[in-house]
């Protein structure tokens, strides 16, 4: 049985910060905004989409939250987060954004011609991408398929 799809439902991602105030400025110049009402000493509420947030958490803050022991994101991957741009060359704009504010590059451009990414490490060692796909190949929300599909 499929899940049924949730229109009103958001997105946080929690991810653990040596130094929460030089993550903020490090995002902010790649153009993330964050949320007053959800940002203090300990974590930052960075905008991602709509519906869509990354919590930016001092480590001690993100530690309360874990039921495990934290990785060093430099020695393992503990996700990998990707983030969608409105055209092809602001994944180049924003990747040497990240590389000017000291992240480091993941790997060369990936072209597909549909989709365009680069990936990058922010200042912690997260893997992040940042991609642009084409409009006409994204697929919509509910493929004609799914909906033909018996339940």
């Amino acid at each position: 049985m499929a899940v049924p799809a949730h229109p009103g439902r958001m997105l946080f991602v929690n991810v653990p910060v040596a130094d929460l105030e030089r993550s903020k400025a490090f995002f902010a110049q790649l153009g993330f905004g964050f949320d007053p009402a959800f940002t203090d000493e300990n974590a930052a509420c960075m905008l991602v989409g709509e519906q869509a947030y990354v919590m930016l958490l001092g480590r001690t803050t993100f530690a309360q939250f874990a039921k495990l022991p934290l990785a060093d994101p430099r020695t393992h991957t503990l996700g990998l987060y990707c983030f969608s741009v409105s055209t092809r060359d602001d994944v180049d704009t924003v990747s040497a954004a990240a590389l000017a504010a000291g992240g480091t590059e993941a790997d060369g451009a990936e072209d597909h011609g549909f989709m365009y990414s680069r990936s990058f490490f922010d200042l912690d060692g997260h893997g992040w991408q940042v991609m642009w796909m084409d409009p006409a190949a994204q697929p919509s929300a509910v493929s004609a398929a799914d909906s033909a599909a018996p339940a």
